[in-house]
């Protein structure tokens, strides 16, 4: 199947991929069998355009896995309850922690869910909103009665600050004692990032990073993500905390 993406909204590509050759491997740190089964049903130059060195493939299964464990931890407390995953691409994060009872809300772009509803099987738990996370009218068709998660992965970085800042305060208002978990990087790549390279693919530029001052100002707390293999990955990053990429929890 065919897929043309381009912008951010290409990047559902390039994150799918290194899961999937993540999930290849036989010491995976993440088991993904459906980003495989998608990466191979697309026709889809991934090694040419994404190829690269095998820790960016484990350093994005580090971040999802560490997404992965928030939802389970939220599903054994409230196993009825509703996850909105606001920018979900092809992320098959609902096949991987589904308890058989979790309500699941996937809120995208247009463009991104016509290609996710044409790779994708979504069952009568599963609600598709095509349309901004940013625009709030999304949160009239969740139901936080059951308790509520909001996830965020690898979208906020490629906004201004202060949207992200007004979204997370709209939440607040709206969906009071959920948790929000998102994702953002250091000051020091999205700096990086702006700089143009053609060697490798480039993910269009990220507008901010996370400091101090930023996780203050919405609330956020750093989780600490999993070891991986290697004596970086492994032992160096996790014990010191150093990463280029966080992930971040704000209790509304």
């Amino acid at each position: 199947m065919k897929v043309e993406l381009g912008g951010v909204p290409e990047t559902l590509l390039w994150t799918l991929y290194h899961r999937s050759v993540e999930a290849r491997r036989p010491d995976a740190i993440l088991a993904d069998p459906q980003a495989v089964a998608l990466v191979d049903a697309i026709d889809y130059p991934f090694a040419e355009r994404f190829g690269g060195p095998a820790f960016v493939a484990q350093a994005q299964a580090l971040r999802v896995q560490r997404f992965d464990t928030e939802v389970r931890r939220f599903l054994a407390a409230d196993p009825d309850g509703t996850v909105v995953a606001l920018g979900e691409g092809l992320e098959t994060q609902f096949w991987r922690v589904d308890n058989g009872r979790v309500h699941w809300v996937t809120v995208d772009l247009p463009d991104t869910i016509e290609v996710r509803e044409r790779l994708l099987e979504h069952g009568d738990r599963q609600t598709v909103i095509a349309g901004s996370a940013f625009d709030e009218r999304w949160m009239d068709a969740v139901d936080p009665a059951r308790g509520l998660l909001i996830t965020a992965q690898g979208l906020f970085m490629y906004f201004e600050f202060q949207a992200v800042e007004r979204l997370v305060g709209a939440l607040r208002r709206r969906f009071g004692g959920a948790t929000l978990i998102f994702d953002a990087v250091a000051p020091r790549l999205a700096a990086h990032s702006q700089k143009p390279r053609d060697d490798v693919y480039q993910p269009p530029p990220w507008l901010w990073g996370i400091d101090d001052d930023k996780r203050r100002r919405l609330g956020a707390e750093r989780l600490r993500l999993p070891r991986g293999r290697g004596l970086f990955l492994g032992y160096v990053a996790p014990v010191l905390r150093l990463g280029l990429v966080q992930a971040l929890r704000v209790r509304l």
